[in-house]
């Protein structure tokens, strides 16, 4: 598992530029609505599994809904959420495989990370942070010292003992 990292959210500036892009690409950045839940969840449980669905819902289910998406017409190309495992976490988020080097990672992170902002946050943790070059490039994210496995340790397996035997 990855570290945590920390990012200063009150030095966060709002990028328009790559919005701007996405818009001008024909995807739109948005809050997800509640109805979407079940299509969402479709989306995200074959690319990154049931945990991220797990915590996706979470964020959907929030008011507000703290879960941003990313689509192009009816097809839907990523996500990003905050709130989902621990207050003033920013994740998970992810962007489909065909749609990556496109900056909808970016635009997904910046927007989400304006919203917990928003919502009177100083800092964001990006819990567990996958790819750190990007989140320190992107938003100038620390990694957190001794921050891993964090919040993760000791949690259940992903599949309960009782879903294996039977």
């Amino acid at each position: 598992m990855a570290a945590d990292m920390l990012v200063k959210l009150y030095e966060l500036q709002d990028d328009g530029e790559i919005i701007g892009r996405m818009k001008a690409e024909g995807i739109a950045i948005r809050r997800a609505l509640v109805p979407e839940l079940s299509a969402i969840a479709a989306w995200i449980e074959p690319r990154f599994g049931r945990g991220w669905v797990a915590e996706a819902t979470a964020a959907i289910m929030r008011q507000p809904v703290t879960c941003w998406i990313a689509h192009a017409g009816d097809t839907l190309l990523g996500f990003a959420c905050h709130e989902a495992t621990m207050k003033g976490f920013f994740g998970p988020t992810g962007v489909d495989e065909n749609a990556r080097g496109r900056g909808i990672g970016h635009a997904l992170l910046i927007r989400t990370l304006i919203d917990m902002r928003d919502q009177g946050y100083a800092y964001a943790i990006i819990g567990g942070a996958g790819p750190m070059g990007f989140y320190e490039k992107s938003v100038g994210a620390i990694a957190i010292p001794g921050s891993s496995p964090g919040i993760y340790k000791g949690m259940l397996p992903r599949t309960a003992p009782s879903e294996v035997s039977g």
